[in-house]
């Protein structure tokens, strides 16, 4: 049996939180769904997973932020961003924070399993 990655996704808006957890749950075992950043600190030390997905704008500590701290903590979590906003600055400021990859949420399908399994497997 081929080993299923185990996702923790942050997302704010709870209908696309619930349709990337669908999509995702086909390929992934998906540990946790949190709505704000804290919340996602807070489980991605609690749960371990593989990958985050984060969206970028979250209360309490936004994705930039959350990314930053959750990657310092744990080097070997690979978190990423997903996002409405598809700019180049802001990408930027994701890879710097310690993310693996940047999505647009308009190309999530493929792109978002493609890049799971990237972040998994290597």
């Amino acid at each position: 049996m081929i080993a299923r990655p185990r996702v923790l996704l942050a997302d704010d808006y709870p209908a696309i939180a619930t349709a990337i957890e669908r999509l995702l749950s086909i390929d992934c075992e998906v540990v946790g769904v949190v709505a704000d950043g804290r919340a996602l600190i807070e489980s991605a030390t609690r749960l371990r997973p593989d990958v985050i997905v984060i969206d970028l704008n979250m209360p309490n500590v936004n994705g930039l932020d959350a990314c930053r701290q959750i990657t310092q903590a744990d080097p070997r979590v690979k978190v990423i961003v997903l996002t409405g906003v598809a700019d180049a600055d802001i990408r930027q400021h994701a890879f710097a924070a310690g993310a693996c990859a940047f999505i647009a949420k308009h190309a999530l399908a493929g792109e978002l399993l493609t890049a799971i399994e990237k972040a998994a497997f290597g």
